[in-house]
């Protein structure tokens, strides 16, 4: 089934739960437990089919990189940031990436001089340029958050800048004294904390040249870390991690406090309003899948669904007009959380400290036949505007 037969198959799917839940409600606005029961189903086909879209899609993302050539055509003098002829080196030179896998299938016993020149302050060794860059895509991939913020590479602590107050104009008399005003900032600091993921390889597998050793590391690696990350810049409270736009303190703003679970049309709007309109030219919706559920069945003043599926490819679902994205590690709908956000991430900044290294755990796991591996990266993330994103909580305490 092509992408866009989903689509099509989802839209159809949508239009008869939302003709169900006309025809089926009771007088009280509610459904029978059978009809209940019923619309659940008809929901779960219509998550399953999103998830599907989505997967699709990302498909087709890494479908249209790899299908990139391998020698791209020469359109202009081919310098690419180095003099002519000459080649790259350090961790971006091919060797690099070669003398790496030789030394991880060698129990790192074979380690060149080319590699030493990566060689961190802690035994371990940078991972080349090429991978980086892979594991980065593969971060954005299973982190929604990192393609919405803002992500700057730090070599040490980096200091944000703030305006506190703007100038402001007056009117005065013909020749009357001139009023002025000082502008006053405030700074904010992106630090770095350490995240790691460790991960045993059998030694049969690591000698087999037909195994995949590359993608292995970058896929395993990239998904554990990505996933790390998105809890934090979601739910960290800043310490020993990054603060994430949940955080009561160092996160966005609390606008919206729900006396219970039971969310209205009305909750959604004032938190679509509280957010000042110029970050709402960019903002979006950040909230669990089973918010999204329980926002699909609302409707507006004129009798029509708050929540629309996209309809073609590459375009977001909609939620009163503003784009969704769900993540398993924002919190759900629950008395004394916050659930959703919404507001332009752009705000957030995300700090990578250097590159990520890699070492091998050589003696931990040999009495097993297996040989470990851990990947390490420094990293801050904090919210620098509270203003730009607000936050709907339920009482009973935010957090």
């Amino acid at each position: 089934m092509t992408i866009q037969e989903l689509y099509a198959k989802r839209a159809t799917a949508w239009e008869a739960a939302k003709q169900f839940l006309d025809t089926h409600r009771m007088e009280n606005g509610t459904l029978s437990a059978e009809d209940g029961a019923t619309y659940d189903r008809m929901e779960a086909e219509i998550n399953d089919l999103t998830n599907e879209i989505n997967r699709m899609n990302r498909l087709k993302e890494l479908e249209a990189a790899m299908s990139q050539p391998v020698n791209q055509p020469l359109t202009g003098k081919p310098m690419n940031g180095r003099m002519e002829g000459e080649q790259a080196t350090g961790r971006a030179s091919k060797q690099y990436v070669k003398d790496m896998l030789t030394a991880m299938r060698s129990n790192f016993r074979q380690i060149s001089n080319v590699l030493e020149e990566g060689n961190d302050a802690n035994g371990g060794y940078l991972v080349p340029d090429e991978w980086d860059r892979r594991l980065i895509d593969v971060l954005t991939e299973e982190n929604i958050f990192r393609g919405l913020a803002t992500r700057i590479t730090t070599s040490g602590e980096h200091k944000i800048n703030i305006a506190g107050t703007k100038p402001a104009a007056s009117w005065i008399e013909e020749g009357g004294a001139l009023v002025f005003s000082d502008a006053t900032f405030a700074q904010k600091t992106l630090d770095a904390h350490k995240l790691h993921v460790a991960i045993k390889v059998t030694e049969e597998l690591l000698y087999d040249n037909a195994f995949n050793l590359e993608s292995y590391i970058i896929n395993q690696f990239g998904k554990a870390i990505g996933n790390a990350e998105e809890d934090a810049f979601l739910n960290g409270d800043g310490t020993g991690k990054p603060a994430g736009i949940f955080d009561t303190v160092k996160g966005g703003t609390f606008a919206v406090e729900l006396a219970n679970t039971g969310i209205k049309t009305d909750d959604v709007l004032t938190l679509i309003y509280a957010l000042k309109r110029p970050y709402r030219k960019k903002a979006s919706f950040i909230m669990n899948d089973s918010t999204l559920a329980a926002l699909r069945k609302l409707k507006d003043n004129n009798g029509a669904y708050i929540w629309q599926p996209s309809y073609q490819a590459g375009e977001p679902d909609r939620l009163c007009g503003y784009a969704v994205h769900t993540s398993a590690y924002c919190p759900e709908l629950e008395a004394g959380k916050a659930a959703i956000a919404f507001g332009d991430y752009s705000y957030y900044n995300i700090g990578d400290r250097g590159t990520r290294s890699l070492q091998q755990l050589r003696e931990l796991f040999a009495g097993n036949g297996m040989i470990g591996y851990v990947m390490k990266e420094r990293v801050d993330g904090l919210l620098v505007l509270p203003e730009a994103v607000q936050i709907l909580s339920v009482a009973g305490g935010n957090g």
